[in-house]
Protein backbone atom coordinates (compact mmCIF):
# COMPACT_ATOMS: atom_id res chain seq x y z
CA UNK A 1 0.00 0.00 0.00
CA UNK A 2 1.54 3.37 -0.88
CA UNK A 3 0.61 5.53 2.10
CA UNK A 4 0.65 9.47 2.04
CA UNK A 5 0.67 9.47 5.83
CA UNK A 6 4.12 9.59 7.47
CA UNK A 7 6.13 10.91 4.45
CA UNK A 8 9.26 11.68 6.16
CA UNK A 9 11.45 14.79 4.86
CA UNK A 10 14.62 15.85 5.34
CA UNK A 11 14.15 18.80 8.05
CA UNK A 12 12.73 15.64 10.69
CA UNK A 13 14.25 12.59 9.51
CA UNK A 14 16.98 10.66 10.73
CA UNK A 15 19.61 8.74 9.09
CA UNK A 16 19.23 5.32 11.41
CA UNK A 17 21.89 2.49 11.83
CA UNK A 18 21.30 -1.13 10.69
CA UNK A 19 19.01 -0.33 7.98
CA UNK A 20 19.58 0.48 4.04
CA UNK A 21 18.83 4.14 4.15
CA UNK A 22 17.55 6.16 0.96
CA UNK A 23 17.17 9.78 0.16
CA UNK A 24 14.40 10.77 -2.52
CA UNK A 25 14.20 13.94 -4.31
CA UNK A 26 9.73 14.09 -4.74
CA UNK A 27 6.93 12.26 -4.00
CA UNK A 28 6.65 10.01 -6.89
CA UNK A 29 10.10 8.58 -6.22
CA UNK A 30 9.53 8.49 -2.57
CA UNK A 31 6.07 7.01 -2.88
CA UNK A 32 7.56 4.17 -4.91
CA UNK A 33 10.33 3.34 -2.86
CA UNK A 34 8.78 3.12 0.23
CA UNK A 35 5.99 1.10 -1.54
CA UNK A 36 9.24 -0.78 -2.48
CA UNK A 37 11.59 -0.81 0.35
CA UNK A 38 8.98 -1.94 3.13
CA UNK A 39 10.27 -2.42 6.86
CA UNK A 40 13.63 -3.11 5.55
CA UNK A 41 14.57 1.29 4.16
CA UNK A 42 14.20 3.91 5.48
CA UNK A 43 13.62 6.59 3.16
CA UNK A 44 13.58 10.13 3.56
CA UNK A 45 12.19 12.72 0.84
CA UNK A 46 14.12 15.64 0.21
CA UNK A 47 11.29 17.91 -0.33
CA UNK A 48 8.60 18.98 1.94
CA UNK A 49 4.96 18.63 1.70
CA UNK A 50 3.12 21.30 -0.09
CA UNK A 51 6.40 22.54 -2.04
CA UNK A 52 6.30 22.54 -5.92
CA UNK A 53 10.19 20.71 -7.16
CA UNK A 54 10.59 23.12 -10.10
CA UNK A 55 10.87 25.88 -7.03
CA UNK A 56 13.06 23.92 -4.59
CA UNK A 57 17.33 23.96 -3.82
CA UNK A 58 18.66 21.47 -1.42
CA UNK A 59 19.30 22.59 2.49
CA UNK A 60 22.85 21.73 4.35
CA UNK A 61 21.67 19.05 6.42
CA UNK A 62 19.99 17.07 3.13
CA UNK A 63 23.78 16.94 2.42
CA UNK A 64 24.89 15.72 5.22
CA UNK A 65 21.87 13.35 5.64
CA UNK A 66 22.34 12.04 1.92
CA UNK A 67 26.43 11.24 2.37
CA UNK A 68 25.25 9.18 5.21
CA UNK A 69 23.00 7.09 3.30
CA UNK A 70 23.52 4.53 0.89
CA UNK A 71 21.04 5.00 -1.51
CA UNK A 72 19.93 8.95 -3.40
CA UNK A 73 17.36 8.30 -5.95
CA UNK A 74 16.37 11.18 -8.19
CA UNK A 75 13.77 11.28 -11.05
CA UNK A 76 16.22 12.71 -13.65
CA UNK A 77 15.79 13.85 -17.20
CA UNK A 78 16.14 17.27 -16.28
CA UNK A 79 14.03 17.83 -13.05
CA UNK A 80 16.26 18.01 -10.64
CA UNK A 81 18.55 20.79 -12.27
CA UNK A 82 20.10 21.12 -8.41
CA UNK A 83 21.60 17.56 -8.43
CA UNK A 84 25.52 17.71 -10.23
CA UNK A 85 25.93 20.45 -7.51
CA UNK A 86 24.33 18.22 -4.85
CA UNK A 87 26.08 15.78 -5.76
CA UNK A 88 29.63 17.21 -5.86
CA UNK A 89 28.94 18.87 -2.23
CA UNK A 90 28.54 15.20 -0.56
CA UNK A 91 30.94 14.52 1.88
CA UNK A 92 34.57 13.04 -0.15
CA UNK A 93 34.55 9.86 1.72
CA UNK A 94 30.39 9.52 0.77
CA UNK A 95 29.41 5.84 -0.12
CA UNK A 96 25.83 7.18 -1.56
CA UNK A 97 25.07 5.08 -4.86
CA UNK A 98 22.99 8.19 -7.13
CA UNK A 99 20.21 6.65 -9.77
CA UNK A 100 17.93 8.48 -12.03
CA UNK A 101 14.90 6.20 -11.65
CA UNK A 102 13.69 7.61 -14.68
CA UNK A 103 16.40 6.12 -17.36
CA UNK A 104 15.05 3.58 -19.60
CA UNK A 105 12.11 5.64 -20.27
CA UNK A 106 11.54 6.89 -23.80
CA UNK A 107 11.59 10.48 -23.26
CA UNK A 108 9.97 13.10 -25.13
CA UNK A 109 11.35 16.35 -26.43
CA UNK A 110 9.11 19.59 -26.37
CA UNK A 111 9.91 21.51 -29.49
CA UNK A 112 9.23 25.67 -30.13
CA UNK A 113 10.45 28.72 -28.39
CA UNK A 114 10.92 29.08 -24.54
CA UNK A 115 9.47 25.48 -24.47
CA UNK A 116 5.94 26.67 -25.17
CA UNK A 117 4.79 24.34 -27.45
CA UNK A 118 1.30 23.26 -28.16
CA UNK A 119 0.90 18.96 -27.70
CA UNK A 120 3.49 18.67 -30.77
CA UNK A 121 5.33 16.38 -28.15
CA UNK A 122 7.73 13.45 -30.23
CA UNK A 123 10.83 11.69 -28.72
CA UNK A 124 14.31 12.43 -29.11
CA UNK A 125 16.85 9.65 -29.25
CA UNK A 126 19.27 11.88 -27.74
CA UNK A 127 17.04 13.52 -24.76
CA UNK A 128 19.20 11.48 -22.53
CA UNK A 129 22.66 12.99 -23.19
CA UNK A 130 21.07 16.53 -23.29
CA UNK A 131 20.15 15.55 -19.51
CA UNK A 132 22.56 17.72 -18.06
CA UNK A 133 22.31 21.05 -19.97
CA UNK A 134 20.70 23.45 -18.02
CA UNK A 135 19.37 25.11 -20.93
CA UNK A 136 18.22 21.75 -22.66
CA UNK A 137 16.11 20.18 -19.57
CA UNK A 138 14.34 23.74 -19.33
CA UNK A 139 13.51 23.74 -22.64
CA UNK A 140 13.58 20.41 -24.70
CA UNK A 141 13.02 17.63 -22.57
CA UNK A 142 10.10 16.88 -20.34
CA UNK A 143 10.63 15.62 -17.26
CA UNK A 144 7.47 14.69 -15.96
CA UNK A 145 7.89 10.87 -16.75
CA UNK A 146 5.73 9.55 -13.77
CA UNK A 147 2.45 11.48 -14.99
CA UNK A 148 1.91 7.97 -17.02
CA UNK A 149 1.49 4.87 -15.13
CA UNK A 150 3.53 2.70 -18.24
CA UNK A 151 6.41 4.85 -17.42
CA UNK A 152 5.78 4.91 -13.54
CA UNK A 153 6.34 1.00 -13.76
CA UNK A 154 9.86 1.37 -15.37
CA UNK A 155 10.82 3.89 -12.60
CA UNK A 156 9.56 1.07 -9.77
CA UNK A 157 12.12 -1.38 -11.77
CA UNK A 158 14.99 0.75 -11.56
CA UNK A 159 13.88 1.39 -7.65
CA UNK A 160 13.66 -1.91 -6.87
CA UNK A 161 17.06 -3.08 -8.45
CA UNK A 162 18.57 0.06 -6.65
CA UNK A 163 17.84 -1.97 -3.88
CA UNK A 164 18.59 -4.86 -4.41
CA UNK A 165 21.94 -3.50 -5.48
CA UNK A 166 23.15 -2.11 -1.95
CA UNK A 167 20.97 -4.31 0.02
CA UNK A 168 20.91 -7.80 -1.57
CA UNK A 169 20.27 -9.40 1.83
CA UNK A 170 16.57 -7.91 1.61
CA UNK A 171 16.31 -8.88 -1.88
CA UNK A 172 13.18 -11.63 -1.69
CA UNK A 173 11.27 -8.47 0.29
CA UNK A 174 12.38 -6.19 -2.02
CA UNK A 175 11.32 -8.35 -4.99
CA UNK A 176 7.84 -8.66 -3.31
CA UNK A 177 7.10 -5.94 -2.55
CA UNK A 178 8.01 -4.57 -6.01
CA UNK A 179 5.81 -7.11 -7.39
CA UNK A 180 2.49 -5.86 -5.45
CA UNK A 181 3.33 -2.01 -6.79
CA UNK A 182 3.55 -3.10 -10.49
CA UNK A 183 0.40 -5.20 -10.33
CA UNK A 184 -1.39 -1.83 -8.65
CA UNK A 185 0.36 -0.11 -11.31
CA UNK A 186 -0.65 -2.26 -14.28
CA UNK A 187 -4.06 -2.29 -13.07
CA UNK A 188 -3.91 1.59 -13.16
CA UNK A 189 -2.60 1.68 -16.76
CA UNK A 190 -5.26 -0.77 -17.59
CA UNK A 191 -8.01 1.58 -16.36
CA UNK A 192 -6.71 4.46 -18.12
CA UNK A 193 -6.10 2.88 -21.69
CA UNK A 194 -9.80 1.36 -21.46
CA UNK A 195 -11.68 4.29 -20.01
CA UNK A 196 -9.52 7.04 -22.43
CA UNK A 197 -10.18 4.90 -25.90
CA UNK A 198 -13.75 5.26 -25.34
CA UNK A 199 -13.79 9.34 -25.00
CA UNK A 200 -15.11 11.10 -28.26
CA UNK A 201 -12.32 14.11 -27.11
CA UNK A 202 -8.85 14.02 -27.34
CA UNK A 203 -7.79 17.52 -27.00
CA UNK A 204 -6.97 18.33 -23.44
CA UNK A 205 -5.95 22.24 -22.17
CA UNK A 206 -3.39 22.36 -19.47
CA UNK A 207 -1.93 24.98 -16.96
CA UNK A 208 1.39 23.56 -17.18
CA UNK A 209 3.03 21.23 -19.99
CA UNK A 210 3.37 18.40 -17.20
CA UNK A 211 1.33 15.69 -19.21
CA UNK A 212 3.24 14.95 -22.40
CA UNK A 213 3.63 10.97 -21.24
CA UNK A 214 0.66 10.63 -20.16
CA UNK A 215 -1.41 11.90 -23.43
CA UNK A 216 1.33 9.59 -25.63
CA UNK A 217 0.71 6.88 -23.87
CA UNK A 218 -3.09 7.19 -23.77
CA UNK A 219 -3.84 9.09 -27.14
CA UNK A 220 -4.53 12.64 -25.92
CA UNK A 221 -3.18 15.72 -27.25
CA UNK A 222 -2.34 18.32 -24.44
CA UNK A 223 -1.78 22.14 -25.41
CA UNK A 224 -0.38 24.10 -22.61
CA UNK A 225 -0.93 28.00 -21.45
CA UNK A 226 2.78 27.65 -20.00
CA UNK A 227 5.83 25.61 -20.94
CA UNK A 228 7.51 22.61 -19.34
CA UNK A 229 8.56 25.09 -16.20
CA UNK A 230 5.19 26.46 -14.62
CA UNK A 231 7.02 30.06 -14.61
CA UNK A 232 7.29 30.11 -17.64
CA UNK A 233 4.72 33.17 -18.70
CA UNK A 234 2.77 33.08 -21.92
CA UNK A 235 2.18 36.44 -24.08
CA UNK A 236 -1.03 37.93 -24.81
CA UNK A 237 -0.68 36.00 -28.13
CA UNK A 238 -0.77 32.54 -26.74
CA UNK A 239 -3.74 32.94 -25.09
CA UNK A 240 -5.74 34.51 -27.44
CA UNK A 241 -4.81 31.12 -29.96
CA UNK A 242 -5.84 29.02 -26.66
CA UNK A 243 -8.71 30.95 -26.29
CA UNK A 244 -9.17 30.07 -30.43
CA UNK A 245 -8.68 26.34 -30.24
CA UNK A 246 -10.85 26.17 -26.96
CA UNK A 247 -13.85 27.47 -28.92
CA UNK A 248 -13.00 25.25 -32.12
CA UNK A 249 -12.75 22.55 -30.77
CA UNK A 250 -15.58 22.60 -28.29
CA UNK A 251 -13.18 22.46 -25.14
CA UNK A 252 -15.15 22.82 -21.84
CA UNK A 253 -12.50 22.86 -19.06
CA UNK A 254 -9.32 24.18 -18.72
CA UNK A 255 -6.62 22.20 -16.44
CA UNK A 256 -5.00 23.43 -13.53
CA UNK A 257 -2.66 22.04 -10.71
CA UNK A 258 -3.17 22.59 -6.54
CA UNK A 259 0.69 23.47 -6.46
CA UNK A 260 0.85 26.12 -9.11
CA UNK A 261 -1.22 29.19 -9.16
CA UNK A 262 -4.29 29.17 -11.06
CA UNK A 263 -4.22 32.57 -12.21
CA UNK A 264 -3.92 32.01 -16.07
CA UNK A 265 -6.18 28.91 -16.09
CA UNK A 266 -8.81 30.87 -14.90
CA UNK A 267 -7.76 34.00 -17.15
CA UNK A 268 -8.05 31.65 -20.37
CA UNK A 269 -11.01 30.10 -18.88
CA UNK A 270 -13.00 33.54 -18.68
CA UNK A 271 -11.36 34.32 -22.61
CA UNK A 272 -12.83 31.61 -23.80
CA UNK A 273 -16.29 31.01 -21.34
CA UNK A 274 -15.46 27.89 -19.81
CA UNK A 275 -14.63 26.24 -17.01
CA UNK A 276 -11.54 25.02 -15.02
CA UNK A 277 -11.18 21.82 -13.55
CA UNK A 278 -7.98 20.31 -11.44
CA UNK A 279 -5.30 17.60 -13.90
CA UNK A 280 -2.94 16.98 -10.87
CA UNK A 281 0.91 16.15 -12.23
CA UNK A 282 1.37 14.12 -8.65
CA UNK A 283 4.94 16.33 -8.06
CA UNK A 284 4.08 16.04 -4.45
CA UNK A 285 0.89 16.28 -1.84
CA UNK A 286 -0.62 19.32 -0.73
CA UNK A 287 -0.69 19.02 2.91
CA UNK A 288 -4.85 18.71 3.06
CA UNK A 289 -4.10 15.57 0.58
CA UNK A 290 -1.28 14.33 3.23
CA UNK A 291 -3.92 14.93 5.93
CA UNK A 292 -6.36 12.92 4.20
CA UNK A 293 -4.21 9.93 3.49
CA UNK A 294 -4.04 10.38 -0.44
CA UNK A 295 -1.47 8.72 -2.39
CA UNK A 296 -0.04 8.69 -6.22
CA UNK A 297 -2.88 5.91 -6.98
CA UNK A 298 -5.80 8.47 -5.52
CA UNK A 299 -4.39 11.60 -7.04
CA UNK A 300 -4.25 9.44 -10.46
CA UNK A 301 -7.49 8.08 -10.56
CA UNK A 302 -9.20 11.68 -9.44
CA UNK A 303 -7.33 12.26 -12.74
CA UNK A 304 -8.90 9.80 -14.46
CA UNK A 305 -12.30 10.53 -13.66
CA UNK A 306 -11.52 14.51 -14.54
CA UNK A 307 -10.21 13.74 -17.82
CA UNK A 308 -13.56 11.53 -18.26
CA UNK A 309 -15.52 14.62 -17.95
CA UNK A 310 -13.76 17.18 -19.92
CA UNK A 311 -13.49 14.94 -22.58
CA UNK A 312 -17.29 13.71 -22.91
Amino acid sequence: MLSACGQSNSESAKIEEGKVNVITSFYPVYAFTTAIGGEDANVINLLPTGVEPHDWTPKSQDIVNTSKAQLFLYNGAGLEGWVPNFLKSLNSDSQVKSVAVSDGVSLLTAEGDDGHNHGEEHEDEHAEEAEGSEDVADHHVDPHTWVSPKSAIVMAENIKNSLVEVDPDHQDGYEQRYEELRTKLEALDQRFTDELSKVSKKEIVVSHQAFGYLVRDYGLTQHAIMGLSPDAEPTGQDIVNLSKLVKEEGIKYIFFEELVSDKLAKTLAGEAGVETMVLNPVEGLTKEQEANGDDYFTLMEKNLQNLLIALK
